[in-house]
């Protein structure tokens, strides 16, 4: 993990994940084992990332839904195992329509995709 990261204690962080400088992770996350955080990437409360993943720089994930009818319920957003996620890719977590965004396994999103809430 850079020394430049900010990791919340409460996240939980699986063998051999790699945390690049600037990157911001809070509480209530979970990484997979050997997933790769690139440089200045947020991960908001509320994101599952599974194993294998490769996440590059400036991505945010599990921020909250642009939806006026979201009042902040604890819902999710769900990375399946081997996913590519490139840079500056922005995927919302859920609401309480549906209480989860996934991405399903072996996943590539290519750089700036949106991905809005309730997507699967």
């Amino acid at each position: 993990m850079d020394s430049h990261a900010v990791v919340n204690s409460k996240a939980e962080l699986g063998d051999g994940v790699v945390v690049g400088p600037f990157a911001i992770i809070e509480d209530d996350v979970r990484i997979g084992e050997n997933t790769w955080i690139g440089s200045h990437v947020y991960v908001a409360a509320g994101t599952r990332i599974g194993n294998n993943c490769k996440i590059f720089q400036g991505a945010i994930l599990g921020n909250i839904p642009q939806d006026l009818k979201f009042k902040g319920e604890k819902t999710t957003l769900e990375i399946g195992d081997g996913t590519v996620i490139r840079e500056y890719c922005t995927i919302h977590r859920g609401t309480m329509d549906r209480w989860k965004t996934t991405i399903g396994s072996n996943s590539f999103l290519m750089a700036y995709v949106h991905v809005a809430h309730d997507c699967q």
